[in-house]
């Protein structure tokens, strides 16, 4: 089985992580699931003091994965940005959104941050 896939914590100290092990029981699935999550591109984790975690702004209220981040998150891979320029973008505070991308998918203009990331492809 290959290493389980992350990136460099390009995140603001204030966003929260859930380590593996708690996105596990969120979604109820094995961790090694979680870890093919992280193979196939459904979220993405980063290393934060020598841990694993996945932001947890990527969950709804009910602890599932936001319906739209792991289609957010192939347009922006598919339009050839990193795991790190992704992210750098979700969590960066958009004035016309209002707000952060990230926190868009959470209601109605989620559609309008997926128009957004097609019309950013390179």
């Amino acid at each position: 089985m290959s290493a389980i896939p992350y990136c460099d914590d390009v995140l603001d100290s204030s966003v929260s992580l859930f380590q593996l092990a708690d996105v596990a029981k969120s979604v109820r699935l094995p961790v090694a699931k979680v870890h093919q999550l992280l193979r196939d591109r459904k979220i993405i984790a980063v290393k934060r003091n020598g841990v694993l975690g996945v932001p947890e702004e990527f969950f709804d209220e009910d602890g599932q994965i936001v319906k739209w981040l792991p289609g957010l998150l192939a347009v922006l891979h598919d339009g050839g940005y990193s795991d790190v320029a992704s992210l750098r973008w979700l969590f960066q505070s958009d004035e016309s959104l209002p707000g952060r991308p990230v926190d868009a998918l959470h209601g109605h203009l989620a559609r309008e941050v997926i128009r957004r990331a097609q019309a950013m492809a390179f």
